[in-house]
């Protein structure tokens, strides 16, 4: 049950559109529901023998805005009060005394109109809809003095909750008030009628989010804008600072031919001018381009190494979110530009996917709770190498990559769920999850192919060498209290993974266990998965596969390791290609 609050001066001008057919026939039957005495004319079902709508309609606007007029010149300019209250579409269809208990008890809640208070200010409600009332109310109370109505609005959303709990109605998360604001029903209608998929705001929110994934500087966020064909006007103080920004859609015009702006801080709380330079105020990691930087083969095109960066800069991430820590909220803000940074750039195939998967978090990165010593440079920093790289494919590395990072993206959402339920962020929570469930999704298409063929590179592998890196792995999952076989696929591709590893010279054992360590597998939706690709980016092996199996082997015969590397090959293994990460985690184990 959703309420929606407006304000307005035109008590007349309202019932006349309750009362009207709407805009598109919408409206069905309108008629009184419930009033603040009862007895209120009611245009929708006037009795009398010579019914006129209209009369009925004056007597009405009369009765409520009796008060107001007793007032004269000190009563309020925006005295009617106005509240849109909806079910779900899944909800039963509640009866006309039903909706009358609901406008009764908000019209309490909000201390318009108390029980048992003579001086109440006068109220209808009008149902013209199986799934929605209108509560209007005059905001002059009887004995001529103003309602209190401080935060009406968290009281009115708290009143829902109690009445969807107690009439059996779906159950909505309660909100914090750091939510963006949700199109209005003309804006809606507009996006209809010109053919659009969405309203002006969710179209520019979601373009000033991608301009802003990844900048380092205003000026870069400002050039994003103008690229991605927006219209920007800069609001400055008398002494040329700039103080906000608004945004426009070409061609998005009033009745006046002119253009309809947004500022900033309408299309989101954290999109304001004075928050966008907050999270800018740190700027980025410095940037650098060759393999020593990332610890990434050099013949790698830039968007698979971006990719493959990001992943490891992500798993950090969800080790951040599980520690539990405040300062964990600005991770929260890294994660939701990298999201938007893969969404930008991702091939076609999961685009769509890694798309809702970012509008669906874009809940999630705000709450009450602020860091004050985070540093998210990295993470920002990975986002925008994402976005400098460019689009990346749908097939060899750029794809197996893309189901890297993908893998990945689950579980630092689903420790974002865990963060927020910890915190009773309920909204926030639900748009992990969601986000999950998205990400999911995109990670099925992205890896359908790279897992394929190591499925078959792993039943090709000779007995002997399969059922050996299988009592590895059965080993190792045993003493985290798995089994090989509950996990939901078979362990083919893990098992080629690890013979791939030790032929590029590394210990399958050691290097495994180190995957198992970065960070707990329960939330894992399929551990083999999870495993391979950690291990393929801890080994630095390719995410296609199919590259795998065509490097050129060395024909010693001997083991490589970080000591003993063939002089036959032209570009370095990945044995050994230096890092120069920080993070232990990052520097794979030798045999």
């Amino acid at each position: 049950m959703v309420p929606k609050i407006r304000r307005g001066s035109r008590t007349h001008g309202l019932l006349v559109y309750l009362y009207s057919p709407g805009k598109r026939d919408e409206h069905i039957d309108p008629h009184l529901v419930g009033s603040w005495d009862g007895f209120a004319p009611d245009p929708g079902r006037d009795t009398s023998p010579d019914p006129d709508p209209k009369v009925t309609l004056a007597r009405l606007t009369a009765a409520l805005d009796l008060r107001v007029n007793q007032l004269g010149d000190k009563a309020p300019a925006q005295h009617v009060w106005h509240c849109s209250v909806r079910t779900d579409p899944g909800d039963r269809t509640l009866t006309d005394a039903e909706w009358n208990s609901v406008a009764r008890r908000l019209v309490h809640a909000v201390n318009l109109a108390p029980e048992d208070d003579p001086d109440g200010c006068r109220w209808v409600a009008v149902r013209h809809a199986d799934d929605h009332i209108h509560i209007l109310a005059t905001m002059v109370r009887g004995d001529l003095r103003r309602p209190r109505m401080n935060y009406d609005f968290k009281k009115a959303q708290a009143e829902c909750r109690r009445i969807e709990q107690e009439m059996g109605l779906r159950r909505l998360k309660p909100g914090d008030g750091t939510g963006a604001k949700t199109p209005t029903s003309a804006e809606r209608f507009k996006a209809e009628r010109t053919g659009r998929t969405e309203a002006s705001r969710e179209t520019l929110r979601e373009a000033v989010r991608h301009a802003l994934a990844g900048a380092a500087t205003e000026d870069e966020f400002f050039t994003r804008l103008r690229e991605a064909g927006l219209r920007v006007k800069m609001r400055h103080a008398p002494s040329g600072d700039a103080l906000g920004y608004n945004v426009a859609l070409p061609g998005d015009r009033n009745r006046d031919r002119e253009p309809i702006w947004f500022a900033g801080s309408t299309l989101a709380p954290d999109l304001s001018l004075p928050k966008i330079r907050r999270r800018l105020a740190d700027g980025t990691a410095a940037q650098t381009t060759a393999s020593a930087a990332s610890g990434d083969r050099p013949d790698w095109f830039p968007p698979a190494r971006e990719r493959r960066n990001a992943t490891g800069i992500a798993e950090r991430a969800t080790v951040l979110l599980d520690s539990d820590d405040d300062e964990a909220a600005a991770q929260l803000v890294g994660v939701g530009e990298l999201l938007d940074a893969v969404a930008q750039t991702s091939p076609a195939a999961t685009r769509a996917e890694l798309g809702a998967a970012a509008r669906a978090f874009e809940r999630a990165t705000r709450s009450h709770i602020r860091a004050e010593y985070a540093d998210t440079r990295a993470i920002r920093s990975a986002a925008r190498g994402i976005i400098h790289a460019g689009n990346a494919l749908g097939r060899g590395e750029d794809g197996g990559t893309t189901a890297m990072l993908v893998s990945t993206l689950i579980l630092v959402t689903l420790a974002a769920a865990r963060w927020h339920s910890a915190r009773g962020h309920a909204q926030q929570a639900h748009a992990s999850r969601q986000t999950a469930e998205h990400l999911r999704a995109a990670y099925r298409q992205a890896a359908a192919t790279p897992m394929q063929t190591l499925h078959d590179q792993g039943r090709a592998l000779p007995e002997a060498e399969r059922r050996t890196h299988e009592t590895t792995i059965r080993a190792a999952l045993a003493e985290q209290g798995l089994r090989i076989d509950s996990t939901s696929s078979k362990p083919d591709a893990l098992t080629a993974t690890l013979a791939q590893a030790k032929q590029a010279g590394y210990n399958p054992e050691a290097l495994l266990q180190e995957a198992i360590d970065l960070r707990e597998l329960d939330t894992a939706d399929d551990v083999n998965d999870v495993l391979v690709w950690r291990l393929r980016r801890l080994a630095q092996l390719p995410a296609h596969p199919v590259e795998a199996t065509r490097r050129p082997q060395a024909d010693t015969g001997q083991p490589k390791t970080s000591n003993n590397r063939t002089s036959t090959r032209k570009t370095p293994t990945p044995a050994a290609c230096p890092t120069t990460s920080s993070d232990p985690r990052d520097r794979p184990p030798r045999r």
